[in-house]
């Protein structure tokens, strides 16, 4: 998710180390130092191009904990839809797809990866066809039951977790220790995303407003923000003092 540097009206950018009074870079304890050990669950929500999976792995890996895409995982499953030739709008045959797929996820945050019926769909899930379907395919009822179902159950397992996604605060995981609900203005999330894909700024921004659009009035699970999430709004800031935020607001909440 990173962009290309210069694009600073609000793309999310790496900092460079700050050096202490003697000119050595001060070191920041790690979040795993100062919480509790064990399980806890960090719910990260917002909208396409708010920062979300650049800053959930990124946290993941300062906490050592588990990081999961649950976006990846409806992506895979219209991925296996368009693949069996089903209209994504065709209810009862995603429904059919989508329950005799089977998704195998690694929340490594380091190298995260998810598979369709043992086929590697990193890449392909990142599709345009994919991302012009997926809103269709994750409004159908049973396909969010039937993934959140499998989310669940990779969250409670006892290894703490980083999950991204659009309704994990308030649906996947609502007793999550933390739940931040990440956003940007129009503009730094389509010039975000248009730094990814390359494609046209006007056009990116048409795309994602019509991805909101979608996302927030479907039935099942619409995209929200969870009533008790810290909203943080990440228009012009580096991705370093987004996930130092977070590490402050973890530590704030879960240390002994």
């Amino acid at each position: 998710m990173d962009p290309e540097s210069g694009h600073s009206a609000g793309a999310l950018v790496d900092a460079p180390g700050t050096a202490g009074a003697g000119g050595t870079e001060e070191r920041k304890p790690t979040v795993a130092e100062q919480v509790r050990t064990g399980h806890f669950v960090v719910a990260v929500d917002g909208p396409s191009g708010s920062g979300k999976s650049t800053v959930s792995r990124r946290l993941a890996t300062a906490t050592g904990a588990r990081y999961l895409d649950t976006g990846a995982m409806y992506r895979a499953i219209t991925w296996a839809v368009l693949r069996s030739g089903v209209d994504p709008h065709d209810t009862p045959g995603v429904v059919k797809v989508a329950s005799d797929v089977t998704l195998t996820v690694g929340t490594d945050p380091a190298a995260p990866h998810i598979s369709a019926d043992g086929v590697a769909v990193d890449v392909e899930i990142r599709s345009q066809e994919v991302t012009s379907a997926v809103s269709a395919v994750a409004a159908v009822p049973a396909v969010r039951e039937r993934l959140v179902a499998e989310q669940r159950a990779l969250i409670y397992q006892p290894a703490p977790i980083v999950v991204e996604g659009r309704d994990i605060g308030s649906v996947v995981a609502p007793d999550a220790d933390l739940k931040v609900y990440l956003t940007a203005s129009a503009e730094a999330r389509a010039m975000r995303r248009s730094a990814e894909t390359a494609a046209d700024v006007a056009a990116t921004a048409a795309a994602l407003a019509r991805r909101d659009r979608l996302d927030s009035t479907r039935a099942a699970d619409p995209l929200q923000q969870s009533a008790d999430a810290v909203e943080l709004d990440t228009t012009g800031m580096g991705i370093d003092e987004v996930v130092d935020r977070l590490r402050e607001l973890l530590v704030a909440r879960t240390a002994r």
